[in-house]
């Protein structure tokens, strides 16, 4: 089976390596954009919006019905079984989505927000698995509570200042120096890192017929 990870993520790739052994990645390049209002719905229609554009690439006649969460169809246009998995994380703090700072400014701004108190961390995950001609569509999200400690402003300077905040969404890398200021996580960790793994696994599971990981 052919399986794609449509995301240029380093660490989601770090994570998938704890499933597959060989897959590919492909990343998805189209806009972001949503129309859901619930940080749970959001992440997963981005996550779909993710995997249709790589299944598009693909099979473009037999492409994903992104306002269903599951589905299952025939496909016509490919005899080749694949996987693709799309992920789409946001960070949320008191109901505001917090995504990547546009300057050091805004990044400041969350960091702000994020210290001393508790936000959520929510990931969307969308799978399209073509396997012995029947296409399903899957979709599902996780979320994680993170509580971070007091932080002064001498530490959120020096932290903007490593360069880490700045291309990730609250501003914030808990795998990296972020990781220094995490006072305790409810739930996945590694849905905070960008892909709920044991989830995902636990999905693998429940498809009939799913050849596992291992």
């Amino acid at each position: 089976m052919r399986v794609i990870l449509a995301s240029a993520s380093p660490r989601r790739k770090e994570l998938l390596k704890n499933l597959f052994q060989n897959f590919e990645i492909i990343p998805a390049t189209g806009d972001e954009t949503y129309t859901k209002t619930h940080p749970p719905d959001i992440v997963q229609q981005l996550a779909a919006q993710k995997a249709a554009e790589i299944e598009q690439k693909l099979c473009g006649s037999c492409s994903a019905d992104t306002s269903i969460s599951t589905s299952s169809s025939t496909c016509t246009c490919t005899d080749q079984d694949y996987l693709i998995i799309a992920a789409d994380t946001i960070v949320v703090f008191d109901g505001t989505i917090l995504g990547k700072p546009h300057n050091k400014s805004h990044a400041a701004e969350m960091l702000h927000l994020l210290a001393g108190n508790v936000h959520q961390v929510y990931t969307g995950v969308a799978l399209i698995l073509f396997t012995q001609g029947r296409r399903q569509a899957i979709q599902f999200a996780e979320c994680t509570h993170v509580r971070f400690y007091p932080m002064t402003e001498a530490e959120i300077e020096a932290y903007i200042e490593s360069g880490e905040p700045m291309d990730k969404a609250g501003a914030y890398g808990i795998q990296g120096i972020g990781g220094r200021f995490v006072q305790g996580v409810e739930g996945d960790y590694q849905n905070v890192v960008g892909l709920p793994a044991a989830k995902l696994y636990q999905v693998f599971k429940k498809i009939k017929d799913f050849p596992l990981p291992f």
